[in-house]
């Protein structure tokens, strides 16, 4: 009897330890799967926020690209109404080259006209100044002919030359000059009163006349010989300002 109760136990000790080898590798099989489900979950979390930041970086591409097409649709616009405007800036232009054209051909007799006056009146008036007048009416000339200056030039030009002639009136001058042609020219002192009268003196001081409209020639006439001497230190700045007495022609009656 004991001897099957030893049987028995040993029988019973190595089910129980088979049991256990049992479980031992049934836990660590299910271990093993564990690790491997443990695995795949963080491989599957890996392509979840791969896949979520994709689809963040692809929903912000979006809508910058959205942003894009708006911006580009207004700038299309402002395109649209800029080129309209160049458009009609255009046809704007076009108009006032036609007008100006049309303006250049009415503008140039005028200047022609205005220039031929001018050397006109040059030519009766006082002989004060006389190359440096004549020079500014040929320059003039020359400038009128000329294609690549623009018409507002010349009139600027000629308006420049009126308002010189204009000056003359309103000034008192004295300068130096030649009086006389060849063996008969003498250097003398011209004293200019506006545009009434104009004298000369040699430098000695012994002759003095004036220019006699009526004649249209030189006078000689020392009766003026202090106040041309007065005149001239005026004139110079040379002394204190003071009336200046000038012969003056007569006024002529008219019909």
């Amino acid at each position: 009897m004991s001897l099957c109760l030893c049987r028995f136990a040993a029988a019973l000790l190595v089910l129980m330890c088979a049991a256990r080898v049992t479980r031992a590798a049934d836990a660590q099989a299910v271990l093993r799967e564990q690790a491997a489900a443990d695995k795949a979950a963080i491989a599957a979390q890996g392509r979840i926020d791969a896949l979520a930041d994709e689809a963040h970086d692809l929903a912000a591409k979006y809508r910058q690209a959205k942003r894009d097409a708006e911006s580009l649709a207004k700038y299309d616009t402002q395109l649209v109404t800029q080129l309209e405007s160049q458009r009609a800036e255009l046809v704007s232009l076009k108009q006032q080259l036609a007008e100006i054209a049309v303006t250049e051909r009415e503008v140039q007799p005028l200047l022609a006209r205005m220039l031929d006056t001018l050397a006109e009146f040059v030519r009766l008036d006082l002989p004060f100044l006389p190359e440096e007048r004549a020079a500014r009416v040929t320059t003039l000339r020359e400038l009128m002919a000329r294609a690549d200056v623009t018409v507002a030039e010349k009139y600027r030009r000629i308006l420049e030359a009126y308002q010189i002639e204009m000056e003359y009136g309103r000034t008192l001058e004295a300068y130096d000059g030649l009086l006389g042609e060849g063996d008969a020219g003498r250097s003398v002192a011209f004293l200019r009163v506006g545009r009434v009268t104009l004298l000369y003196q040699t430098r000695d001081g012994r002759e003095t006349g004036y220019w006699d409209r009526d004649q249209a020639k030189w006078v000689i006439d020392s009766s003026w010989t202090a106040a041309v001497r007065d005149g001239l230190k005026i004139a110079r700045r040379q002394g204190a300002p003071d009336l200046v007495l000038a012969p003056v022609p007569a006024p002529k009656g008219t019909r």
